[in-house]
């Protein structure tokens, strides 16, 4: 299997280790990411204003890319799934969104939101097959206690993301289950982490923060995993309940025995 891959702006400096575990996995579980040539940054937040066409172009760009490539997208960055998600579903069901972004684009053929976009999380769901990704594990994490982080950007808005169900998701748990460890469901796991106002209101998102790990710890967990950078920096900056957070990649990369080549 061959996927066109983004890896976004954030997975080439402070989250190098989220992109380089999940391509070591994926050579091992044998399938490829290729990487688009000559990406740009995906804007970080998706942009809510209907009039802002300027803004969804790159995102255009990546997916037509895939598409003329035949191949599904594959994102890793919560944030980067979220904003290319999102302009897809509008390049598919905006007629006017879609007519004056292929104006600026200048295709040969019209872009129409055609192309699947996958996160890896769901290439080792939907395609791989958790019961095949235990199969592949030479090394279980047996006996560890882990918490999944999901954030906000993977799970809202439920109807166009489709990644899991928004209120209850079960994915990174039975990710969890596949590589030997035990998962803690615990209720903060699918709240905001306050990502987006953590420069102008250190505090408040000290106290989201505090409250997922207090939460976290109190239902057992020994550590969290996450699939975002922004909740990755925000969950370490906080100084309660000293829970350590990896990617979920570099446990993915532990079990099938990879991590170290990295």
């Amino acid at each position: 299997m061959k996927y066109t891959y983004y890896p976004g702006c954030t997975l080439r400096t402070k989250a190098k280790d989220l992109d380089a575990y999940a391509r070591a996995s994926a050579k091992a579980l044998g399938f490829e990411l290729e990487e688009v040539e000559n990406w740009q940054c995906c804007g970080g937040v998706f942009p809510l204003g209907t009039d802002e066409i300027a803004t969804k172009l790159s995102s255009v760009r990546v997916l037509n890319e895939a598409k003329e490539k035949g191949q599904d997208l594959v994102t890793l960055c919560s944030a980067c799934h979220h904003v290319i998600k999102r302009v897809n579903n509008d390049m598919k069901n905006n007629e006017d969104i879609r007519t004056r972004a292929n104006n600026y684009m200048q295709l040969d053929t019209p872009y129409a939101g055609e192309t699947n976009v996958l996160h890896f999380l769901e290439v080792l769901r939907d395609k791989i097959g958790f019961d095949e990704l235990k199969k592949r594990v030479v090394n279980p994490l047996t006996g560890k206690k882990i918490g999944a982080y999901y954030g906000c950007l993977l799970l809202r808005p439920g109807k166009v993301l489709g990644f899991d169900n928004p209120e209850n998701p079960t994915i990174i748990e039975d990710f969890i289950r596949a590589i030997g460890a035990t998962p803690v469901v615990y209720p903060y796991r699918n709240e905001c982490c306050g990502g987006y106002v953590s420069l102008r209101e250190k505090e408040m998102a000290k106290n989201m923060c505090d409250k997922i790990k207090e939460s976290a710890a109190g239902f057992g967990a020994e550590m969290l995993i996450t699939a975002c950078p922004l909740c990755m920096y925000n969950l370490n900056k906080s100084s309660e309940a000293d829970l350590p957070v990896y990617y979920f990649t570099e446990l993915l990369a532990e079990a099938l025995g990879v991590k170290e080549e990295v």
